[in-house]
């Protein structure tokens, strides 16, 4: 039952409270400026009716009117009971009057400050609001007036007051000056763009400005740009010529959409002469073909809209003659334009490297049926081109020139073109020299030959102070007195042109100057050779070989030796001995092969067997080890037919311990082989036995099958049984080897892929380790089966000290004891037993038991 009663307190006459608020009016009369007491009491009636709840508050703030705590709750309580109503509604008004009480203690309080505006804001009361605004930015120090700006913000531009929200936005500016983008954003929206230009070309100008929105500044300025352009008529107080020059010197790595856009801004005016002023400005200054291909695109578009709008002017309004003098105009400006674009290209390209000599030749191209231009390109580019940046070769440019000259028929101004080139001073010195020969090829080409050895002995002759070949300091002019290609040109005319003795003096000259190469040191004594000084061109040879070392001398030992042994023969033994040791003197492998050739062949035609016997045995230590087998080859080959085959075993043993495994077992074959056709079976089963040690079983199966024909056609069954055990012998030595073993597998495995888990397929999960056992275990088991068996029959013995026609004779006959040994040998083998032995019958002569016979 709920027990309403009355204070007493003459004070509160129409307080009201019920029974289960004593306990709380008791805490408040003990403590009734505690703020939490009166928390406590404002909780436990949340539930009460609101006329009630808000009478507690107001009790509470009467007396506590500085506690934020509760003006924050009461304030907060009030707005949620005028939330639902309509904004007509008295009660907002006694909410509104609520808040203007509070701020008479809590107007430092922001965030009551931004609970009311926002409450203003919702009641649609511009006016007021924006008042309380400006009162609330008065009222709260500057520190937190960045907490009631982006409400206020967001104020003015929710409604269509563009003055109000400018002055708003200006004032905004002064406390936040980086936030100037949102302000001309709005301004953009607003459609007052000559603001929105001065703003942006304050910001542009501002170097401490950062961008919110991390625009760089090209950005800001390709914004502006595109909004005064774009905007001519509502832009009326920035000077956009000046503001876009300005951006060009500023950023010239973007200079085409810049001037682009300078174009725009006059189409968009109406002056199209002055559009096109800029256009062609634009064309002959852009520095890379980026920018040039913008600019002229942007051109060639300006072109045809011009037309596209003329011709549709010409059809609404009727065609006159002067509008088709206009047109046609229009179009032969429109067609130069478009034909200009290859040589205005060419141009950008000349602006970025004046120095770039393949593009003013591509220039002059360009040129091609206008003498004019092609002169004035020339002289232009000879004149701007230095020697030292040039890209390129310079002297091209002079050469040509002449040429164009001499094309047309005037000699001597292509005479003194060449002049002038060879008094420029060029980096190289090869240009220069180029330049001389090809004065001479001028003269060469009209037949003036006295005039061309007169030029080259001149361009060859000693200057006044001497200098080296690559000695920078010195100007080409006097170096190239050591140029070999001048040099090269003058000896050819002197050959050709000249006496013995001149064409002799410029090679002595050649050599004395050190500028020879092989080819000249040959080239000269080819020369002499045909004018049958043989001793002279012997002397060139020696000359140029003290010039050269290997391996640049190999072509001038090859030449010299020939001749000479193809000149003397035999006559002069010892002295061509005498060059071979020399030329064989630090001769690098990789050439020693040939001159050992050649002097074991002077040894043999004219000298003695041993000494080329010696020669060839010092060729296989020489040569590289790759040419060591062939080297072998034609030792044996020319010792067994100078001395006979027997004296090759000692060559043959030679050549096994040297070479490599795969040579040396090929060698062991044709030694064995040879031992055979001698005779000697005991020495080729040793070979052969030998050999055995370096040939695995698994990939040298014709090894194998070679020793056991060998054994078919000349052992025993003994001899057949160690074959076999020495194979199982060297199998198991290749077994134990694990690395080898799994490589060896591989290879001979068909579906190899190069790993060891290929060896069994199905079970990548297997130790690698244990598929090499198990494999090991199937080879051996194979092994066991190819162990030999008993021979059926006898098997064909051969005497040791047969002789040759004997050994020839028996080899075309058959035997019919031979042993048949074919694939399964070593399984009809298995089949007898251990201790059964097989015998045959035969008959027997009565002659052989005599008295015997009758017993």
């Amino acid at each position: 039952m709920v027990v309403m009663a009355r204070l007493s307190r003459p004070e509160r006459p129409d307080l009201v409270f019920e029974e289960e608020d004593l306990p709380y009016e008791e805490e408040i009369m003990r403590n009734q400026f505690s703020v939490k007491c009166w928390l406590r009491y404002i909780e436990f009636k949340q539930g009460s009716p609101k006329p009630r709840l808000n009478q507690l508050y107001e009790r509470a703030l009467k007396l506590l009117p500085c506690s934020y705590k509760l003006w924050y709750r009461y304030l907060k309580a009030r707005r949620a009971q005028v939330k639902h109503r309509c904004v007509t509604d008295p009660a907002y008004e006694d909410v509104n009057n609520c808040h203007e009480r509070a701020f008479v203690f809590m107007h430092k309080m922001p965030r009551l400050w931004l609970d009311y505006c926002q409450f203003l804001m919702d009641q649609g009361r511009v006016t007021h609001t924006r008042r309380t605004f400006d009162r609330a930015l008065r009222a709260l120090p500057i520190t937190q007036h960045s907490r009631i700006w982006p409400l206020y913000l967001r104020f003015l531009r929710s409604h269509p007051l563009p003055e109000t929200a400018v002055r708003g936005y200006r004032r905004f500016l002064k406390l936040s000056p980086e936030s100037a983008e949102e302000y001309i954003e709005y301004l953009k929206s607003s459609d007052r763009l000559d603001e929105a230009a001065q703003r942006l070309a304050t910001v542009v100008n501002d170097e401490r400005f950062v961008s919110k929105a991390g625009k760089s500044n090209y950005q800001l300025w390709h914004e502006l740009c595109d909004l005064i352009s774009q905007n001519p008529d509502k832009v009326q107080s920035l000077n956009v010529d000046a503001i876009i020059r300005g951006g060009l010197t500023r950023f010239t790595d973007q200079l085409g959409k810049l001037w682009c856009s300078l174009a725009d801004y006059y189409i968009r005016s109406g002056h199209f002469e002055k559009a096109r002023d800029v256009y062609e400005e634009a064309i002959r200054t852009v520095m890379t073909v980026r920018d040039f291909t913008q600019v002229f695109d942007s051109y060639a578009q300006f072109e045809e809209s011009m037309i596209a709008a003329k011709m549709e002017t010409a059809s609404e309004l009727g065609r006159e003659e002067e509008d088709d003098v206009d047109l046609e105009l229009r179009l032969a400006r429109f067609e130069q334009l478009i034909s200009r674009r290859p040589l205005l290209l060419n141009s950008v390209l000349l602006r970025q490297n004046p120095h770039h000599v393949h593009e003013w030749h591509k220039r002059v191209a360009l040129h091609q049926g206008r003498p004019r231009e092609i002169i004035n390109t020339y002289t232009e580019a000879v004149q701007t081109v230095d020697p030292f940046k040039a890209t390129g070769k310079p002297h091209t440019l002079w050469v040509a020139f002449a040429k164009f000259y001499e094309d047309n028929g005037q000699l001597d101004d292509a005479r003194v073109i060449l002049e002038k080139a060879t008094k420029v001073n060029f980096k190289q010195v090869d240009d220069l020299a180029s330049v001389w020969c090809q004065c001479g090829e001028l003269e060469l080409r009209h037949e003036n030959y006295d005039e061309a050895l007169r030029l080259l002995r001149k361009a060859t002759a000693l200057p006044a102070r001497r200098a080296e070949y690559f000695d920078g300091s010195e100007p080409v002019q006097n170096r190239v007195y050591k140029s070999l290609k001048v040099w090269s040109m003058l000896a050819d005319l002197e050959e050709s042109l000249g006496t013995f003795q001149s064409t002799k003096a410029v090679y002595d000259r050649i050599l004395d100057l050190r500028i020879a190469t092989p080819q000249i040191v040959i080239n000269y004594a080819m020369f002499l050779e045909e004018h049958k000084y043989f001793e002279e061109s012997f002397k060139a040879y020696e000359r140029g070989i003290s010039l050269f070392k290997w391996p640049n001398v190999s072509d001038i030992w090859s030449t010299y030796l020939t001749k000479f042994i193809a000149r003397y023969g035999g006559r002069k033994l010892e002295r061509a001995r005498d060059l071979f040791e020399q030329a064989l003197d630090g001769c690098p492998p990789k050439y020693a092969k040939t001159l050992y050739l050649l002097y074991a062949q002077l040894e043999e035609e004219w000298g003695l067997a041993r000494h080329a016997m010696a020669v060839y045995e010092r060729a296989t230590r020489a040569v590289e080890p790759a040419q060591q087998y062939d080297m072998f080859n034609i030792y044996i080959k020319r010792a067994a037919e100078i001395y006979g085959v027997t004296h090759t075993r000692g060559i043959y043993q030679k050549a096994i311990e040297v070479l490599s495994d795969e040579h040396a077992r090929e060698m062991c074959l044709r030694f064995a082989d040879m031992e055979c056709k001698l005779g000697e079976i005991d020495r080729a089963r040793a070979i052969y036995s030998f050999c055995s040690q370096i040939c695995d079983p698994r990939t040298t199966g014709a090894f194998w099958q070679t020793w056991k024909d060998f054994e078919v056609r000349h052992g025993n069954e003994d001899t057949v049984k160690e074959m076999l055990r020495i194979r199982r012998s060297v199998q198991a030595t290749y077994n134990t080897q694990v690395n080898f073993m799994a490589s060896q597998m591989l290879k001979v495995s068909g579906s190899a892929t190069g790993t060891v888990s290929d060896l069994a397929p199905g079970q990548s999960g297997m130790d690698d380790m244990k598929l090499l056992e198990q494999r090991a275990e199937q080879l051996a088991a194979e092994a066991e089966r190819d162990q030999p068996l008993r021979a059926q029959s006898k098997i064909l013995f051969v005497r040791s000290d047969a002789s040759r026609e004997e050994l020839a004779e028996l080899a075309q006959q058959v035997n019919p004891e031979e042993i048949q040994l074919g694939e399964d040998e070593d399984e009809d083998e298995m089949d007898l037993e251990p201790n059964e032995v097989r015998l045959e019958q035969q008959s027997v002569s009565a002659a052989v038991f005599g008295s015997l016979r009758e017993d």
